[in-house]
């Protein structure tokens, strides 16, 4: 089991980034909750791990702190939610933000999130309720990464990418990683643009535009 990294980082292009560590590069999916944490290309990061073995495939999945691989392993439990929807929770709202939606039975946030129909937004309340019941009594102190909305957090980052240069183009590439559909994704940040935005804010904004 890979539980934690610290390396280099080398490249980001939401959801993924690539880390180097002792001279080996890690293709790490994470969050953009997690992504918007993380420091500058070519600066030193830790990153706490989910290794996923599968048939045709060994996945890493990372965060910015255990807070949110915790509630990341608790979700991946319910049944219906993968790895992918999973990811695309966390990256609409911190872990903070979707405990309250469960102690709150918030139906209509979590309905927001693709992929999540009503059907699974009713049992991942239930489900996740049982779930968090001593979810305080158990979580350390929050980081500052943890305790901040989305929109607080440090987004001052660069996005490496080969097949589009625009950080509208970007943004969108980012969103339909997560499992919106291009007409969601190309509206969303059609919506939120403007011109001198930087990819992170354009996938912030529409993110929270979409939910």
């Amino acid at each position: 089991m890979i539980g934690r990294l610290r390396g280099t980082l080398i490249e980001k292009i939401a959801p993924e980034i690539l880390i180097e560590c002792s001279g080996v590069g890690y293709e790490v999916s994470m969050p953009m909750t997690s992504i918007y944490a993380l420091p500058e290309l070519n600066e030193q990061a830790t990153i706490y791990t989910h290794f996923v073995v599968r048939e045709d495939a060994q996945l890493l999945y990372g965060f910015a702190n255990k807070v949110e691989r915790k509630l990341f392993r608790l979700l991946i439990k319910v049944n219906g939610v993968g790895p992918k929807l999973a990811l695309a929770i966390l990256s609409g709202m911190s872990a903070d933000q979707f405990v309250s939606c469960v102690n709150h039975d918030d139906v209509s946030a979590i309905v927001k999130i693709p992929g999540v129909g009503k059907k699974t937004a009713e049992r991942l309340l239930v489900e996740m309720r049982d779930r968090l019941n001593d979810w305080q009594a158990q979580m350390p102190m929050h980081t500052p990464a943890t305790d901040a909305m989305p929109e607080q957090l440090s987004a001052e980052y660069t996005f490496v990418d080969n097949f589009v240069s625009d950080n509208k183009g970007d943004a969108i590439n980012a969103l339909l990683s997560l499992g919106y559909k291009q007409v969601q994704a190309d509206k969303a940040v059609k919506q939120v643009y403007s011109q001198g935005m930087s990819s992170e804010d354009i996938i912030r904004d529409a993110l929270k535009s979409m939910l």
